[in-house]
């Protein structure tokens, strides 16, 4: 966990060195669903089961580089399995680098923080809540119908750096394993800026 925050501290420290005097502060809770790799959902598209994310980034947008710190929550991330709570926590340091000025500003952001699984199987027999470094990768466009007020739509790929024990389901039987955690994250915000 000490080497998560060190990890943030200085990639935020460099972006507040490299980004200039003038940036406009921002605030977008976001709604959105996961994808792919080692999510409920396979494909973006066709996928009747989606299991939906919701959270908050905050951060700061100079002309071309910015920061952000993305929070986000996925309830049943694994799937809707009778006697199994499950969930993903992340919490991630973003560079972001796009266009700073104007109503529609397109980005792309790379960063590094916490990814948590949580898995409990009828509450007693397995739990498990595992802190692992990950990274994500991604972009976005952000469209201001004022100064203050607009819409975000946002995809980014998450990745554990480790293994951290996952559980799935083959026919309503429950398994688990140790790999890396790995899926996409599609989500649309209220782009607040200040």
């Amino acid at each position: 966990m000490r080497t998560v925050h060190s990890l943030a501290l200085t990639i935020l420290m460099m972006v507040a060195a490299a980004s200039p005097a003038r940036a406009d502060g921002f605030v977008t809770p976001f709604y959105g669903f996961n994808f792919g790799g080692d999510s409920n959902c396979r494909t973006f598209s066709g996928c009747e089961d989606k299991r939906s994310n919701f959270g908050v980034s905050i951060g700061a947008m100079g002309t071309i580089f910015g920061v952000e710190e993305d929070i986000g929550f996925a309830k049943d991330f694994f799937g809707s399995v009778p006697n199994v709570d499950n969930s993903v926590f992340t919490a991630m340091t973003n560079l972001l680098i796009g266009v700073g000025k104007g109503p529609i500003q397109p980005y792309f952001l790379a960063g590094v923080g916490l990814i948590r699984p949580h898995v409990a199987v009828n509450l007693t027999q397995f739990s498990t809540d595992n802190n692992s470094l990950g990274y994500d990768l991604g972009g976005g466009i952000n469209g201001y119908f004022s100064r203050h007020v607009g819409v975000r739509g946002d995809v980014r790929h998450l990745r554990t750096v480790e293994d951290v024990p996952l559980i799935g389901t083959v026919t309503d039987q429950i398994f688990a394993g140790n790999q890396k955690l790995s899926f996409w994250r599609a989500s649309i915000g209220l782009a607040l800026r200040f």
